[in-house]
């Protein structure tokens, strides 16, 4: 993926984003978290070499881990480059990682990573606490995009005339 910024947010420069999330689940909450890295996995994160299409995020042992994240080995690296597709471990503070805990026990809730991004230099992971839609959810999804999109040509047409 090719990294892109974003003005919003205060010098967060979006690296990848996980745009199916968007389309397969109602985002409940909404949390940023740091990503324990390491060296050649953040050159690669920097370089936009990263996707976050089937990652998730587990809660065990105390610890929010991310699982399926795929950041490409390092070009330039050596024989200690990274394994591209190992746990990574979030880091939270304890009363986070216990409220995450208590909302994922409810049925049909899940943590999936929304967006990796760059904040004064760090690695950051936006994480949403997500319910999946039904199919029917996606369809109403569409058509309220569709009618919004509509809505503001013919805004504009209006304008133009």
């Amino acid at each position: 993926m090719s990294a892109e910024t974003s003005n919003a947010g205060g010098g967060r420069k979006i690296v990848a984003t996980n745009r199916r999330a968007r389309h397969e689940y109602f985002i409940l909450e909404t949390l940023e978290a740091g990503i324990e890295l390491r060296g050649t996995e953040v050159k690669s994160v920097r370089a936009g070499e990263v996707s976050l299409a089937e990652s998730f995020a587990d809660i065990e042992n105390g610890q929010v881990v991310l699982r399926d994240l795929h950041i490409q080995p390092y070009r330039c690296g050596n024989v200690h480059n990274h394994e591209p597709k190992r746990p990574r471990r979030l880091l939270l503070h304890a009363r986070e990682i216990a409220r995450l805990h208590g909302q994922c026990a409810v049925k049909g809730h899940a943590l999936i990573p929304l967006d990796l991004h760059l904040r004064r230099g760090l690695v950051k992971v936006e994480l949403g606490v997500c319910k999946g839609k039904h199919h029917e959810d996606k369809r109403e999804t569409l058509r309220r995009r569709e009618a919004d999109l509509e809505a503001r040509r013919a805004i504009a047409e209006r304008r133009r005339a």
